[in-house]
């Protein structure tokens, strides 16, 4: 194993805060002198079917601390789940059913892996001991915390000035969260900045419940395509890591050189050094190097990551044909429609997949994303006439044909 010093160098790339650091390095050293690697644990609730690189921040930390050879537990929240994170809502989350929580839960079981190494990572459900805890477990645990101290939570606090609802069940989920580490008995817990305040509950009940006190160590929220919001899919400024390849390589080849680095930064495996080299090159400081290429590689590596080298070449081939030589992709879906008259081009996109829904496709048109056989669409309302082949491009990735018969 690397040095405490060298550990931590890894460690720190990207964190937002470490509490409490030289706890930490005494730990490190702990496991250096007694050969026991530490227990590194970050939960995800399974809230959504897919993943997108925002998520992959805490997965890329993890995969940092297993490479240095630490026993990471990948732990899915299927109870907290049910109960739903109240963090940064300003109403009450509907919670989910068992049913929805344990289908996400697979597909995100498949999806980190694509990180973490399988043989190395311990995944662990929540349920294993929440759904064993009674009613008289629970209510021992809410003993543990006074409301004055969850009324300290940002969030919380808010809502009881605003005189907005507080379910009591909402202040279960950091305290629940928090006995997930006195559960798996946690050196260190990851989480977003937005989860300092269920993160360090974690540490307080550890104490409470006579264990050494896990460190705490927050990453920040990955920005967007757009460079400012938090990356979400209903701000529709993610990249997911179930897209195809395609699309993957494109949304990244879009970002800011800005944007760029700090994709580096929290996502890619390239050392720190390197990194450095590639922002003297962002701010013209090297003779000859150029943001493109380094945001090539980016893309091919993040690009490879998700789905294979091959892939990856092959994406990389048609975004400099299609976006540098100004041709269509290679291969573009085609959707036979059954109409005599003209069709609604909403209808067309949303049947085609291009959108999710009618609105989508009528914000997207507004926007200038819409354009048919390369001219832009600036009619909502607009009828296509099916009697010969017509392609439609929606935003600069997505394209389909359409014909009728």
């Amino acid at each position: 194993m690397k040095s405490v010093q060298e550990q931590m160098e890894v460690i720190r790339r990207g964190a937002v805060e470490i509490l409490v650091e030289d706890e930490l390095e005494k730990k490190l050293q702990q496991s250096l002198e007694t050969g026991a690697p530490l227990t590194i644990k970050a939960g995800f609730d399974p809230t959504a079917p897919d993943l997108h690189l925002g998520h992959t921040v805490l997965i890329q930390k993890l995969k940092q601390f297993q490479d240095l050879g630490h026993r990471v537990v990948f732990l899915i929240g299927d109870f907290t789940g049910m109960i739903g994170d109240p963090t940064g809502k300003n109403e009450t989350r509907k919670a989910l059913t068992r049913e929805d929580v344990l289908q996400n839960a697979e597909t995100y079981k498949e999806q980190v892996f694509k990180i973490l190494d399988p043989a190395k990572t311990v995944v662990d459900f929540n349920s294993r001991w929440m759904g064993e805890m009674d009613a008289a477990g629970m209510i021992e645990l809410a003993a543990r915390y006074t409301v004055a101290r969850m009324l300290e939570r940002d969030d919380f606090h808010k809502r009881y000035n605003g005189q907005q609802p507080i379910a009591i069940h909402e202040f279960m989920y950091p305290l629940v969260q928090g006995y997930d580490s006195v559960a798996l008995k946690a050196d260190v817990e990851l989480g977003g900045t937005d989860q300092k305040f269920n993160l360090l509950v974690g540490r307080e009940l550890q104490k409470q419940m006579g264990q050494r006190p896990q460190s705490v160590l927050t990453m920040p929220l990955l920005e967007g395509l757009d460079g400012v919001n938090k990356m979400s899919k209903s701000l529709n400024n993610y990249i997911g890591i179930t897209d195809p390849p395609r699309e993957i390589y494109g949304k990244v080849m879009s970002i800011s050189d800005e944007l760029m680095l700090r994709y580096y930064e929290l996502l890619s495996d390239v050392d720190g050094a390197a990194i450095k080299a590639i922002e003297a090159g962002v701010r013209g400081e090297v003779d000859g190097a150029h943001p493109m290429e380094s945001k090539k590689a980016l893309a091919l590596e993040l690009t490879t990551r998700f789905h294979d080298a091959e892939l990856a070449e092959l994406a990389a081939e048609e975004f400099t044909r299609q976006f540098k030589q100004k041709k269509l992709p290679d291969t573009i879906p085609l959707f036979t429609i059954t109409a005599e008259e003209p069709v609604w081009i909403c209808r067309l996109m949303t049947e085609a997949g291009m959108v999710k829904s009618n609105g989508e496709a009528r914000r997207m048109i507004k926007q200038g994303a819409v354009s048919l056989d390369g001219e832009k669409i600036v009619d909502v309302n607009l009828e296509v006439a099916l009697e010969k082949e017509c392609t439609i491009q929606v935003g600069k990735r997505r394209f389909a044909r359409f014909s009728g018969i």
